[in-house]
């Protein structure tokens, strides 16, 4: 939002301010390797091999979803915040 405010007079940023609705995603991609994470387990258990019609495809993939939204899994990240501040301590500002 401050960049608006950067860019336009105070007036106008507000009313832009007022129509956006921000979504905060994580940097450097780790939504992403969630989505392709989860694609490819959509592709592994449900669609491995040949569904002949449209109605049979929208089942398959709505007892997929359940049954992956029921069990609530998360993903496992194996690098760690602490391990991100100790190899990534460059980037960190310091005090």
């Amino acid at each position: 939002m401050a960049s608006l405010y950067e860019a336009f007079e105070p007036e106008e940023a507000f009313a832009l301010a007022q129509r956006l609705e921000i979504h905060h995603t994580p940097k450097h991609g780790s939504w992403l390797n969630i989505a392709e994470i989860e694609l490819s387990a959509l592709t592994r258990q449900c669609l491995d091999r040949r569904i002949s019609d449209l109605d049979t495809l929208n089942t398959e993939l709505s007892a997929w979803q359940n049954a992956t939204n029921t069990d609530q899994r998360q993903v496992n990240w194996q690098f760690t915040t602490h391990d991100a501040r100790i190899k990534l301590r460059h980037l960190y500002p310091k005090n």
